[in-house]
């Protein structure tokens, strides 16, 4: 497989994603208005409810079998670093640029969750369509249930891992909003509202005083001195406050939920047999299932572009952020997963399939996750930030992502 024809099949998928945002930041121009702020609302939260567990659940329950998910125990794992491995790599990316604390959970959500869904998806099984692919005949066979796997993991940890995560440090914020309103005593206090993006954003006072500028130091006894401490100690700090704000309802999101009932399904044969397959008495629900889950990638990439519109104007995401996140995503996690799987292979943790360590690789390769954008969303807190950061990944992935998956090729056996 030459290296143009492997361009073309890695930046279409790409190349879709930025043209369908396009279209979606054209129907939230102020003239057309289709997709307004709370058009968008709605339209984020029948995704979130309906459309991405549909997905997940369907593929994972058409390609998934006991067998497999035994032969592919290693995928959960690998999957499991690259968000923690990005995870530590944003945390290091916020203190070096000094990220403003209202889009800290945004640029470690976009550092640790990768679209691990769609487009993989598109990418694998084209690769295997191509008559000259490495991987050889069985390619085909295995491709959709790699990429399907992937998908249904990654929903998990997204919802279970970064969407509390999101979730702690917008509500912080909030409750930070509301101290400064009620605490501001010269004059009307300062109003923030809970749907407006600009709640996140902390009032033009705030970035002076000393409630904000000393959040991640700890008052001593002498009320007008302020101390850092070390650093492990606000690490641990940070950690204990995340870990307070964590809902375990909301870390167990519709998705995550149809993932677990997606393995149920796959994985015994009795249900298997009842829901999966044309000859099924109640293949129909499947069906269903996958008919609806086919629109929430679109659903959610026109809600992405839309969100465009307003971080077009004016954005709070500094350059070196955005900068950061793409050399996070692109160049550290997919060098630091090529050693992952090949000392994984070199100790007999992968087998010998190629294909399957190309789609390991590949995990660590792809642009940030588009559900930290539904996230942005339901908590109405960043969507300008997260779309912007979310365009320039896009763009810059047509590229890196091909030029990754020829590396990946040249390295496998």
């Amino acid at each position: 497989m030459g290296f143009l024809d492997l361009f073309v099949v890695a930046v279409m998928p790409v190349l879709e994603v930025l043209l369908v945002a396009g279209v979606g930041l054209f129907f939230a121009m102020d003239r057309i208005n289709l997709l307004g702020p709370e058009a968008r609302n709605y339209l984020n939260k029948i995704v979130f409810y309906l459309f991405a567990p549909s997905l997940v659940f369907s593929n994972l329950a058409e390609t998934i079998t006991f067998q497999s998910l035994v032969t592919l125990w290693f995928m959960p794992v690998n999957i499991f670093l690259t968000f923690i491995i990005g995870s530590v790599l944003g945390w290091i990316l916020i203190k070096i640029t000094k990220t403003p604390e209202h889009i800290r959970g945004i640029v470690i959500g976009c550092c640790s969750a990768g679209n691990l869904g769609n487009l993989l998806l598109i990418i694998v099984p084209a690769v295997c369509d191509e008559s000259n692919n490495p991987f050889g005949e069985s390619c085909s066979t295995y491709a959709e249930t790699y990429a399907s796997l992937s998908m249904a993991i990654g929903a998990i940890f997204i919802w279970s891992y970064t969407y509390p995560l999101v979730g702690a440090y917008a509500s912080e914020n909030m409750d930070h909003s509301s101290s400064i309103t009620i605490n501001s005593s010269e004059g009307a206090p300062e109003t923030f509202s809970k749907s407006s993006t600009e709640a996140l954003l902390p009032s033009r006072d705030c970035n002076d005083s000393e409630d904000y500028s000393g959040q991640g130091e700890l008052p001593l006894t002498n009320s007008d001195e302020r101390t850092k401490v070390p650093i492990v100690k606000k690490t641990v700090q940070r950690i204990k406050i995340i870990m307070r704000k964590i809902d375990l309802k909301k870390a167990f999101a519709p998705s995550a939920i149809a993932a677990v009932v997606g393995f149920i399904v796959g994985t015994i044969t009795p249900i298997r047999k009842v829901l999966i397959g044309d000859s099924a008495p109640l293949h129909v629900i499947d069906n269903s299932a996958s008919l609806m889950g086919e629109a929430g990638i679109p659903c959610l990439t026109l809600i992405m572009g839309a969100n465009l519109l307003k971080g077009l104007k004016r954005s709070e995401v500094s350059l070196w952020v955005i900068i950061g996140i793409i050399a996070v995503r692109n160049i550290f996690l997919p060098l630091l997963g090529i050693g992952v799987v090949k000392a994984a292979y070199l100790f007999g943790l992968v087998g010998s399939d190629s294909l399957y360590q190309f789609v390991l690789m590949l995990q660590y390769a792809v642009p940030s996750a588009m559900s930290v954008g539904t996230m942005t969303q339901l908590f109405q807190r960043g969507q300008v930030e997260t779309s912007v950061i979310m365009l320039w990944s896009y763009a810059v992935s047509s590229i890196s992502l091909t030029l990754w998956s020829t590396l990946f090729m040249w390295l496998l056996p």
